[in-house]
């Protein structure tokens, strides 16, 4: 798993790419943990274009991230969706609660603006 971090308002985006799987978990969550409480960010942008392998702790990672930012007033938007990774996000039930993008720009205005509301 290799993943690039950047800083826009008050949100992370993070493009992953490679396997977020059980082997790669710890290293998403401790980059991710840390940047976002660091600069105290509420929103969360995954982009997953360079993924094509996602299993259950993979998608765990996520919804802790999910929960812990809806506490906090925030949300979390997904990216670039391979169909074999957007199929185990529908399976999970995730794309009732996180908003799907094609484009970066659009999940960013959405979530800084206040965003989707699924729920």
């Amino acid at each position: 798993m290799d993943l690039s971090t950047k800083i826009a308002g008050d949100s992370l985006i993070v493009k992953l790419r490679g396997e977020l799987d059980m082997h790669t978990v710890p290293q998403f969550k401790e980059k991710i943990v840390e940047k976002m409480e660091k600069s105290n960010l509420k929103n969360l942008i995954l982009n997953f274009k360079g993924v094509k392998f996602i299993d259950s702790s993979g998608l765990g990672a996520i919804l802790g991230r999910y929960r812990y930012l809806k506490k906090r007033g925030g949300k979390v938007a997904l990216v670039n969706l391979k169909p074999q990774v957007k199929k185990v996000f529908t399976l999970a039930g995730l794309l009732k609660i996180m908003q799907e993008y094609d484009d970066e720009g659009q999940a960013l205005e959405d979530v800084n603006k206040g965003g989707y509301n699924l729920e």
